[in-house]
């Protein structure tokens, strides 16, 4: 079992909703992230989503893509983060951490080499937004061969035919994307998110958690009704980028955490 697997069986036996959240790796730099993933546990994050800095993040709004620049500008690389992730186990050996990025980092350090680095550092589970499911082989089979949850992505057009290919070696939880486009573009509205939920839940025992389009406590709160939990990236990494503290941004997740266990 996972830690992933254990924040969910926990939760499930508490009658709670999920609140994850996503921050870049870095951003604004080394010692500031650092920081803020510390605090995330005890501002109410359930599990942590690591952005890991890409120079072609394709699936990412403009928010993000400033984080990830800001990342690479400071000097930041899959190693440094792995060794974030690495300090952070220091002190917090339960909250899960789920590794998200792209193919190409993993890719020039090879598999195995990233696999075992990753199980090292404390990685929990992840999610590698450009291997389709006809690619398991390269990273989804390994991922879980080593211990590790290698999470999907559901999207408004995945059809009841392309369902069953995307779900066929997810584990720890499926992560529906609540909008067509990239990450920010729109908001995420429960009456639409409900029904496409609920039909995932009906070919997976897995959690269902949705993310995109989620920045505000209300936001949080409605997804999370019709979801087992949701996912703040974009409002909470904006934060990061227009210069607040750590504390005004461990206090605007809170907001958003409380939002999501008001469920």
């Amino acid at each position: 079992m996972t830690r992933i697997d254990a924040k969910f069986a926990e939760l499930t036996a508490a009658g709670k909703k999920a609140f994850v959240s996503y921050v870049m790796a870095g951003d604004p730099d080394y010692e500031t992230s650092l920081e803020i993933v510390k605090g995330l546990p005890a501002a109410g994050v359930d599990i942590i989503e690591l952005g890991l800095p890409f120079t072609d993040p394709m699936a990412d709004g403009p928010t993000i893509q400033l984080a990830g620049q800001r990342a690479l500008d400071g000097g930041m690389t899959l190693q440094r983060t792995l060794d974030l992730a690495t300090e952070f186990r220091k002190t917090d050996d339960t909250t899960p951490i789920v590794l998200m990025g792209y193919y190409n980092p993993i890719y020039s350090r090879g598999v195995d080499n990233f696999l075992a680095d990753a199980k090292s550092a404390g990685i929990d589970g992840l999610i590698v937004v450009d291997l389709p499911p006809e690619e398991d082989s390269e990273l989804c089979i390994p991922a879980q061969a080593a211990g590790m949850n290698f999470i999907r992505l559901a999207t408004p057009t995945t059809d009841d035919k392309r369902l069953p290919k995307v779900l066929q070696n997810t584990s720890g939880f499926v992560y529906y994307v609540s909008i067509t486009g990239i990450t920010g573009a729109a908001e995420a509205e429960a009456t639409d998110v409900g029904p496409e939920v609920a039909r995932i839940k009906a070919s997976t025992d897995l959690p269902v958690i949705v993310g995109f389009g989620i920045n505000t406590p209300e936001k949080a709160q409605n997804i999370a009704s019709v979801a087992d939990g949701a996912v703040v990236g974009s409002a909470i990494v904006g934060q990061i980028g227009a210069g607040k503290s750590v504390d005004e941004v461990l206090s605007f997740v809170k907001s958003l955490a409380d939002g999501a266990h008001r469920v």
